[in-house]
């Protein structure tokens, strides 16, 4: 493994650093040559840290050996994808903030091919199913990977939907692959690392946190050439991730609903505000020039 890529993956183990610093770092110090060798101070002074979080990294950053982590990942078939490198998603590439770090267990060459995000609620049911039965055969006739977040709901329809009609699925997650989220999907997991691909931003050991989801959802737009929007509540973390997909130049499809349904008040309202109704796959295929 090349010296810069075991730094990028050194600096992404470091605790107490947020993505933004992590950047800001790479801006300063692209190959990473600085860094080990800055003073203490002038190194909190750069990254504008509290002490406590400050001293955290600090400790990390001279004195976490990697080595065994890297051995572990290997066993595990765990492979760690740096930002600079040929294998790192080209539309991901492109957006604000991506990963300097990409994790993944299975199928990478999936990222290689044309990506379309499916997203909805976690108390999503009969309805999803339906929808997905009805859009799916024909998306993955036309070689599309259905990209979700592993989530209760509308991310397990789509990923289950997916395989049962004979295409792939991307699952990214909140957490770290050791730490599988939802614990009822671990099942499920399992079955997408070993004919499909796991996906995640944070390090194998990281435990899930509630700020990692919405995080993560720019991730699964990033990746995609556009987003469909099942079933949303207005305040629902779907809509965030069609935010994510407009501000990224994405697609952003969404399914209708019945009005007096609270789960159609995020899909009806994205379809006010300009997304393209879908009430069937040629409606996707169409806009993105199938």
């Amino acid at each position: 493994m090349e010296p810069l890529k075991i730094k990028y993956i050194h600096l992404d183990h470091c605790r107490g650093l947020s993505l933004r610093q992590k950047m800001h770092i790479l801006q300063f110090d692209p190959q990473l040559e600085k860094l080990y060798r800055m003073p203490r101070e002038a190194l909190r002074t750069l990254l504008r840290m509290n002490r406590n979080a400050f001293d955290t990294f600090y400790n990390d950053l001279h004195h976490l050996e990697l080595k065994p982590y890297l051995a572990l990942y290997k066993k595990k078939g765990i492979r760690a994808t740096a930002a600079f490198e040929p294998e790192y998603p080209a539309l991901l590439k492109e957006t604000y903030e991506p990963p300097i770090v990409l994790y993944s267990m299975g199928d990478i060459s999936l990222l290689k091919r044309r990506c379309l995000a499916v997203v909805g609620s976690r108390k999503s049911g009969t309805y999803a199913e339906k929808v997905v039965d009805r859009l799916f055969p024909d998306l993955i006739e036309k070689n599309f990977v259905i990209v979700s977040g592993l989530a209760k709901g509308a991310d397990t329809i789509a990923h289950r939907a997916a395989m049962k009609f004979g295409g792939k699925t991307i699952a990214v997650l909140g957490s770290g692959f050791f730490h599988i989220y939802p614990r009822g999907n671990t099942v499920l997991a399992e079955k997408i690392k070993q004919n499909h691909l796991l996906l995640s931003e944070y390090p194998p050991f990281t435990r899930p946190q509630k700020w990692h989801f919405p995080e993560r959802n720019r991730i699964i737009s990033g990746i995609s050439e556009g987003v469909v929007v099942i079933q949303a509540e207005r305040r629902s973390g779907s809509l965030i991730t069609a935010d994510f997909a407009l501000q990224e130049g994405r697609e952003v499809f969404s399914i209708p609903g019945n009005v007096l349904d609270s789960l159609s008040e995020g899909t009806n309202h994205l379809i006010q505000q300009g997304a393209k109704l879908v009430a069937n796959s040629s409606d996707i295929l169409e806009e993105l020039r199938i």
